[in-house]
């Protein structure tokens, strides 16, 4: 399977190796692996792993469970982290481009049966929701919108996915 093979199994499935909304803190390190670093703040705790970020609050037991995870595309043009893509996805996806465009990923959703339909435009960003998942995907519309300058040629582009996001908390009743 490929990186776009993982990309497109979170849009259309909202997990990642298994793991999504609902799964504890250990649930995700036994799935994504024990290299990320971890972020408390305000009684939630958000979880990093480059490419992955998980974000997670108690739930009513006081239990910390996931309420939310995106995976951050653009990290991988400029990340100069050691590995901003978790060794477990690399070794079951190989290698991860630092670009996926849109179109490439929406016609692999579409052909497992999906439907994406644009939910929301902004100046710089185009956000498309996967109807059987609720996840959301990023687009950039503008990769230069505050007009600062040429966008970097080995940058993000038109077109390219910024990221795809889950999170029934985030987007409210459908």
């Amino acid at each position: 399977m490929s990186a776009l093979g993982f990309y497109t199994q979170v849009a259309s499935h909202g997990d990642v190796l298994g793991t999504g909304i609902g799964a504890s803190p250990d649930s995700w390190e036994a799935a994504v692996g024990a290299d990320y670093l971890d972020v408390p703040e305000g009684g939630l705790l958000r979880r990093d792993y480059g490419l992955v970020e998980v974000n997670f609050s108690p739930d009513a037991q006081g239990q910390m469970s996931c309420f939310g995870f995106g995976v951050q595309i653009h990290r991988l043009i400029h990340d100069q982290s050691p590995r901003p893509v978790p060794s477990r996805l690399s070794q079951q996806f190989g290698a991860f481009a630092p670009r996926v465009p849109f179109e490439e990923l929406r016609a692999a959703i579409v052909t497992l049966g999906h439907s994406v339909e644009l939910d929301h435009t902004s100046r710089d960003m185009h956000r498309y929701r996967v109807l059987d998942s609720e996840a959301r995907i990023h687009v950039i519309v503008d990769p230069d919108p505050y007009g600062s300058g040429d966008p970097d040629p080995d940058g993000h582009q038109v077109g390219d996915v910024w990221s795809i996001d889950m999170s029934p908390t985030w987007w409210g009743p459908k």
